[in-house]
């Protein structure tokens, strides 16, 4: 029974000696500090990289409403130019070429095209895409000279 008593006693003297040893040693106030300041960088870089993150989709709307008003803009100038100077050669007339790329749709034209066809995503009949036939292949160039003439 005594060595009980010195083993329980030998164990607490053990805790009481690493807890004080703990609390007066200078580097683990230290450590303390470096925590602390360790967790304000970490939370200043999450707070400058989210105000970052705001700052690139502001950035990308604004962009993006640059882009619509540029074509705006290119429209204005290529419908003005046509009915200011009438008699204009179009080898002279810089917006003839790019006036069909800029083009906005006619969505009532396309609601109207829409409704006479199935969805594009509709095969009628077998589509071939299981066969071992070649598919012709369609240069984008092609279209465009297509379309240009």
């Amino acid at each position: 029974m005594p060595w009980i008593y010195t083993i329980v006693g030998l164990l607490i003297g053990c805790v009481v000696g690493v807890v004080i040893a703990r609390l007066t040693t200078p580097q683990y106030k230290n450590q303390k500090s470096l925590q602390k300041d360790l967790d304000s960088a970490k939370f200043a870089l999450e707070q400058q990289r989210q105000e970052l993150m705001d700052h690139f989709a502001q950035t990308a709307e604004m962009l993006d409403i640059i882009g619509k008003d540029y074509t705006k803009l290119y429209q204005h100038l290529a419908k003005t130019s046509s009915e200011l100077v009438p008699n204009l050669p179009e080898q002279d007339n810089p917006f003839i070429k790019t006036i069909v790329k800029h083009k906005e749709p006619d969505t009532e034209s396309q609601n109207a095209q829409n409704q006479n066809f199935p969805p594009k995503d509709y095969a009628l009949g077998a589509s071939g895409m299981l066969r071992d036939e070649e598919k012709p292949i369609i240069h984008s160039k092609d279209i465009v000279n297509a379309q240009v003439s």
